[in-house]
């Protein structure tokens, strides 16, 4: 942090999300954790015996971006799917416990909840390393009568919505059609639109900014980039420009993050916080909750992408998937500008 007057901006950014609406157009997942205390390893095969002791089930993907923007206090409204299936109604009931409108999702009658399933063993009193994990996909496209649902709600949110946030993880809730389609009715002209988007970056269009990880970047431009800085911030440029973004966020993990605009120098921005990773389950999610409500609430790209720094920092160091709230927030922007 370079000044008190720079922190308090910050501050000022952050007491301002009580104020915002933001609609998620997302892949809704289920993160499912099995907790297991080490047994004995089994005759029947080299495998380990757990004696199971817990299983919780949270918001991940797109549904911790939603998660993660109630817990900085923004009004966030999900647009997504689920499966009629106990994960569906597991997640729905977390949204519920946080006051989080549930009139945007639609419930798919014969298509499984996107649900990541992580086993975790220790022993007592030790940290529990994950050790498998199961995922749970749909196996066919989402039907035209629920994307049709999806593009009738997001339509209906957007008059009151500060920002529209796409996270989109390659399960079918999402597609850059289906954002064309939205953009095409004039829905959210006036408003950021971000993204976040494992596999098809490139292929959309419209977007104000997009938050990528350093793979994804890679992949999305079939490079190499490892230590390489100059080609980083070469990837960097291409990728704005070719998506036309306002502003472009690169996450590097313990390498911190690049900020990227048009006409601008990047700006090289160091992790927040000691470095000690706890898991990075869900850091992505946080980082774009962030730094959408950031712009939304007037931020430059610049002190969005600091902010988001702040709460990607925070949330690393918690197990599981997390959420970073803005008092957490305000207390790393205080740390920082001593």
């Amino acid at each position: 942090m370079k000044t008190s007057k720079h922190s308090a901006r910050l501050r000022r950014i952050v007491d301002a999300f009580p104020r915002l609406t933001i609609t998620v157009l997302a892949d809704l997942v289920a993160d499912e954790f099995i907790y297991g205390e080490i047994s004995r390893v089994s005759r029947e095969a080299p495998v380990l015996i757990l004696r199971h002791r817990e299983r919780t089930v949270v918001p991940g993907g797109g549904a911790n971006a939603v998660y993660n923007l109630a817990a900085l206090g923004v009004t966030a409204l999900p647009v997504g799917v689920v499966g009629d299936d106990e994960t569906g109604r597991l997640l729905l009931q977390a949204f519920h416990e946080k006051h989080i409108g549930l009139s945007g999702v639609s419930k798919v009658k014969g298509r499984p909840t996107v649900t990541k399933t992580r086993i975790l063993a220790g022993q007592t009193h030790s940290a529990r390393q994950q050790v498998v994990r199961v995922d749970r996909e749909p196996e066919t496209d989402l039907p035209r009568l629920y994307r049709n649902r999806l593009l009738e709600a997001a339509r209906e949110f957007s008059p009151a919505s500060d920002a529209l946030l796409v996270s989109d993880y390659g399960y079918g809730g999402v597609t850059p059609d289906l954002l064309d389609t939205l953009r095409a009715t004039g829905a959210f002209d006036k408003v950021p639109i971000t993204l976040d988007s494992r596999y098809r970056m490139l292929e959309f269009r419209g977007v104000t900014a997009a938050t990528p990880n350093e793979p994804e970047v890679e992949e999305a431009l079939r490079i190499r980039i490892g230590a390489d800085t100059p080609r980083l911030l070469d990837a960097g440029k291409d990728v704005l420009a070719r998506m036309g973004l306002q502003s472009l966020v690169i996450t590097r993990g313990r390498h911190g993050m690049v900020c990227f605009q048009p006409h601008r120098a990047p700006v090289e921005i160091s992790i927040h916080g000691s470095g000690q990773v706890a898991d990075v389950t869900g850091a992505g999610d946080t980082v774009i909750a962030t730094f959408t409500a950031a712009l939304a609430a007037g931020a430059d790209p610049e002190d969005a992408a600091r902010l988001a720094n702040f709460a990607g920092g925070i949330v690393v160091m918690k197990r599981g998937t997390a959420a970073v709230s803005s008092d957490e927030l305000l207390r790393a922007i205080e740390s920082a500008s001593h």
